[in-house]
């Protein structure tokens, strides 16, 4: 019990640190949310600014082999994106949601987003779309969007309307993709006003993806500060 109290705590701090990455690059306004596996179930940020969250804020949802009935008290109603999304990803341990204001744009055109430069191969081999703008506050709209990401060729998902989730195996790789998907829509938005993009190759794509493990923490190293 000792020993599953401090690796609660030891996520906490990771979850912590990651939600008020968010808030200080911009991605987030009054509403987002950080979570990661623990050892019983998912941590997760309470629905609250994650500008001023702490670890005694954060929300334990227990899980079994099924999904919870209902939602813990505290807990933001979309942490069915995130229970749906662990759902079908059992390799994704950290998730960030949040709504850059690129992905707004870049969602309200595109289909699927590809990949136009390097680093954006981190976020998948092309990120989907999806394209119901309700919110995701019942377990069957969010399992809906959970599909998209259930081939693991993407570790990124717009929303349309409603901003994006990034997955991740710590939280703050989970939030390096979420300001890597930002870049990436805006890149995309401005190619595309000046003529037609081209996408990375196969061997590209297979290039840049090899030095993910290597690269993406240390881009959260930055993006922490």
């Amino acid at each position: 019990m000792a020993a599953q109290a401090q690796e609660n705590r030891s996520i906490g701090t990771e979850i912590v640190a990651a939600a008020q990455a968010l808030s200080r690059l911009g991605l987030v306004t009054a509403f987002g949310h950080v979570s990661a596996r623990s050892q019983d179930g998912v941590l997760i940020t309470p629905a609250a600014d994650l500008r001023d969250v702490t670890e005694a804020d954060l929300v334990e949802i227990p899980l079994t082999q099924e999904l919870p009935h209902a939602l813990p008290k505290g807990a933001p109603a979309e942490a069915w994106a995130h229970l749906q999304v662990y759902a079908v990803r059992p390799d994704v341990a950290a998730i960030a949601r949040a709504q850059p204001p690129s992905a707004f744009a870049a969602a309200s055109v595109a289909s699927e987003l590809p990949v136009l430069h390097g680093q954006a191969a981190w976020l998948g081999r092309a990120v989907p779309v999806h394209q119901d703008a309700r919110l995701l506050r019942t377990p069957e709209l969010a399992a809906v969007a959970a599909g998209h990401l259930a081939d693991r060729n993407s570790d990124a998902l717009l929303l349309r309307g409603n901003g994006a989730l990034t997955c991740g195996d710590t939280p703050g790789t989970a939030v390096a993709r979420m300001w890597l998907l930002s870049v990436a829509c805006t890149t995309w938005l401005t190619a595309s006003a000046s003529g037609t993009p081209h996408p990375l190759d196969p061997a590209e794509l297979d290039a840049w993806r090899a030095v993910r493990p290597e690269l993406l923490p240390r881009l959260w190293h930055h993006l922490a500060g």
